[in-house]
């Protein structure tokens, strides 16, 4: 007779026998579940810390340096106001391929306003020289936005076939304006818009800043549990939000300090001591740049498109279009205007980075602005925005536009070609879309 063999059971190993690997990872997802940071951007972040060490050893230790991280934060700029405007053209379901030509477009009329046509009537460097030209190029650039959102919204042709129509019409007419010739020099306040040495806050007043930010920090974390409180939501634990608080505050700080390490170059010192009326000492001076004007505009810019994304009732309606067209329409939203609001705000974002683009060129050309749009999509969809629509973030697009600036501007300190910067940035734009995929898809198996 035989006896049924009975199942060897495996003993649990104790918990004090853990890998230290798996006591990290639940550690991980905890933090992650806890503090209900978006793991796409937690990842994002990792990969800019690997690009950051990587170019600083590959570069024989010059990108991590104070003056190559604040150039990085300047040139960061343009890409990134853009950016944060493709994320709700994306989250629609469309696309803005015009927004490169349009940038070199209304940054040629800005600069024939105030370098060929206003001086014959007020004169050049008047206090309102700038503001007219600027204010031509936001009505121009809104302009443009709302014909091209027309056109997508109550016409009904494509926004990729409407927007690669426009990336070869503005490209020319930026041409036509001035015949392809350089216009320069641009109003002397209207280039402090571009950052430089004089288009910056200085130490003190950066230090100012990043103590009302840190202040900003807390009061946006207590404000959130009170409205959670308010409407029974889920309370995340006190210590993630400290925690989130203690990192945020620290982040700011050590970007104003790293910012504040850089000083001015000595013949420009040289220069402010003479204005300010300050002996030059024997030792010299150290004068903090601080942060730059156009740094300081993005993260205006990236706030009010924040608010205006997550707190306002457009911001919501872009959302539902993007998850289900169809159903936001059955729902009584105006699909049609609100995406013509989505194109004409993408026009006054343009517009905003082309002031910032001039000024800090100090000149306007025809072909400024070339690949742009390249750029502008790759941070988009690199900061987790989807191609599928109804999803997305502004923040996420700002760091997408830092990977992308960080990768052209290490790769500009190795030396390499530019056309083989172009292939990295396709190669990466390319891995980025085939991440979402996968992402999505999982999302879907779930």
């Amino acid at each position: 007779m035989q006896v049924a063999e009975q199942p060897t059971s495996v003993p649990e190993a104790p918990r004090g026998r853990r890998t230290w690997l798996g006591w990290l990872r639940n550690a991980w997802r905890t933090l992650l579940r806890d503090t209900e940071i978006d793991t796409r951007l937690a990842g994002m972040l990792g990969a800019l810390a690997i690009i950051w060490v990587g170019f600083h050893i590959m570069s024989g230790g010059t990108f991590l340096t104070p003056r190559n991280l604040w150039n990085l934060s300047v040139q960061t700029a343009t890409v990134a106001i853009m950016a944060t405007g493709m994320v709700l053209i994306i989250v629609t379901r469309n696309i803005d391929l015009s927004v490169g030509s349009m940038l070199g477009m209304v940054g040629m009329t800005m600069a024939l306003v105030q370098a060929e046509i206003l001086p014959g009537v007020i004169g050049f460097d008047h206090p309102a020289n700038w503001i007219l030209a600027l204010l031509v190029g936001v009505a121009l650039g809104a302009a443009i936005g709302a014909f091209q959102g027309f056109i997508v919204a109550y016409v009904g042709v494509p926004s990729f076939i409407v927007t690669l129509g426009g990336l070869l019409v503005w490209r020319g007419v930026a041409w036509a304006l001035a015949s392809g010739r350089t216009i320069a020099p641009m109003d002397s306040t209207f280039q402090l818009l571009g950052g430089g040495s004089r288009g910056r806050i200085g130490g003190p007043a950066s230090w100012v800043v990043a103590v009302v930010a840190c202040l900003g920090v807390v009061a946006l974390i207590a404000s959130g549990r009170r409205q959670r409180q308010k409407f029974g939501f889920r309370q995340r634990p006190v210590w993630a939000e400290v925690t989130l608080a203690a990192v945020g505050c620290l982040f700011i700080l050590g970007a104003v300090a790293v910012i504040n390490s850089y000083p001015l170059p000595e013949v420009l010192a040289r220069q402010y001591a003479e204005q300010q009326g300050i002996p030059w000492p024997d030792g010299g001076m150290r004068i903090p740049l601080g942060i730059a004007n156009p740094v300081l505009i993005t993260v205006g810019v990236a706030l009010i498109m924040t608010f205006i994304a997550t707190r306002r009732r457009f911001g919501r309606y872009v959302f539902a279009i993007g998850g289900n067209p169809e159903a936001a329409e059955l729902g009584g939203i105006k699909t049609r205007q609100t995406i013509l609001k989505a194109f004409t705000l993408m026009g006054i974002l343009v517009a905003i980075a082309a002031a910032v683009t001039t000024a800090r060129l100090n000149a306007a050309t025809s072909g400024t602005g070339q690949l742009s749009e390249l750029y502008v999509i790759a941070a988009a969809v690199i900061g987790g925005t989807s191609l599928g629509g109804g999803i997305g973030t502004v923040s996420g697009a700002v760091l997408g536009a830092l990977v992308m600036q960080s990768l052209q501007s290490g790769m500009v300190l190795m030396g390499v070609d530019a056309p083989l910067q172009d292939i990295v940035v396709g190669i990466v734009l390319v891995v980025a879309v085939a991440i979402d995929t996968i992402y999505r898809r999982r999302a879907r198996n779930r």
